[in-house]
């Protein structure tokens, strides 16, 4: 792989380069000095992360299970709560259209958020609906057990009406919307239809984060970014390799009429398809990985950084591979701060 720097190749790094000379470390620097002007919408399913620590010495005599010592748990924000906190990691500003549930969960994401000091008008409360909580199980670094407390069933045309009422009222401050669907409800044909006209008419990026079950509601979005066992499954094609991304992307890209798909593609990268019909591979700029969760929620969240502020599809992508890169390191859901972001970026150019 050719040098992007004018350093020789046959140098050994620890650290994977471009494969080809895209940005610069200062065009990096001139994006990140403006992420402050950014203004994201979040719409999609919040849910709450519950983690309970704990170890594990023996077999229950009641049944062939292990038996956990508690000895700690922490709650963090899922989902679409999980992109708007990294958007508020990342300097900009941020702000949820969700629907919750009456209950304790529904509570602690609003205390969370509101210690952030989120407007909190386009949060729907909606009393026959549980909160989404995803409850894991942690003894000695490894996950033992998840459960989850959801409803999955469609919002009602009520609640879905009233996002459509906030989103657009919240057009003419807003950069970007994200759509985090997760497949609980508040995510259907009719509220997409509404977002994307309202967002192409006044020509604000949107971001969609997919769930492979709804592919055909995100038509007309600005990008997609799928991981590659979904864009499998969406397209209906199949392989591995560089030539079988660039399909399986402009595959969808077509058939929804995408300006972009961006397929994450775990210890391979990221392989972005764009409207000209030209792909770029983008490798993986992770050292090591711990946990993948919460990756994908980092991605929409720096693309929609980076878009705010003036970006191209492609150079959004690039920095978004090295956020990836930064969480797939650490345990659990959280977030990634623009000092981290860019302390990986000048790592690599190192």
């Amino acid at each position: 792989m050719p040098s992007t720097s004018g350093k020789s190749s046959s140098k050994k790094s620890k650290h994977v380069r471009l494969p080809v000379p895209i940005m610069s470390p200062l065009s990096f620097e001139r994006y990140f000095r403006r992420f402050s002007r950014s203004h994201v919408l979040v719409i999609g399913d919040l849910m709450l992360d519950h983690y309970i620590w704990g170890t594990m010495t023996r077999i229950s005599p009641e049944a062939p299970v292990p038996i956990v010592h508690v000895e700690h748990e922490s709650l963090r924000l899922g989902g679409a709560a999980n992109v708007y906190n990294n958007i508020l990691s990342l300097g900009g500003k941020a702000e949820v259209c969700v629907v919750i549930g009456q209950d304790e969960s529904g509570q602690s994401l609003l205390k969370e958020l509101g210690f952030r000091r989120s407007h909190h008008a386009g949060i729907i409360i909606d009393p026959s609906r549980p909160t989404t909580r995803k409850a894991r199980l942690v003894a000695h670094s490894q996950q033992v057990i998840r459960y989850d407390i959801e409803k999955q069933q469609a919002i009602s045309a009520q609640a879905t009406r009233q996002i459509v009422k906030y989103v657009q009222s919240r057009l003419g401050s807003i950069s970007c919307v994200v759509v985090s669907d997760y497949a609980k409800g508040v995510i259907s044909p009719s509220l997409m239809d509404h977002v994307g006209k309202l967002t192409r008419s006044r020509e604000i990026p949107l971001i969609i984060d997919p769930k492979v079950e709804n592919f055909s509601y995100y038509a007309g979005a600005t990008i997609l970014t799928p991981n590659y066992m979904e864009a499998q499954q969406a397209s209906g094609l199949s392989g591995r390799d560089h030539k079988a991304s660039h399909q399986i992307g402009h595959s969808l890209r077509h058939k929804l009429g995408c300006e972009a798909v961006l397929i994450t593609r775990g210890e391979q990268g990221m392989t972005l398809c764009e409207s000209n019909g030209k792909s770029l591979h983008i490798p993986t700029m992770a050292r090591q990985v711990y946990d993948v969760t919460g990756a994908g929620d980092t991605v929409v969240s720096t693309l929609a950084m980076a878009l705010s502020v003036g970006a191209s599809i492609q150079q959004a992508s690039i920095m978004a591979n090295y956020a990836a890169g930064v969480v797939v390191g650490q345990v659990g859901t959280t977030s990634i701060t623009k000092m981290q972001l860019k302390e990986a970026i000048h790592q690599a150019y190192e």
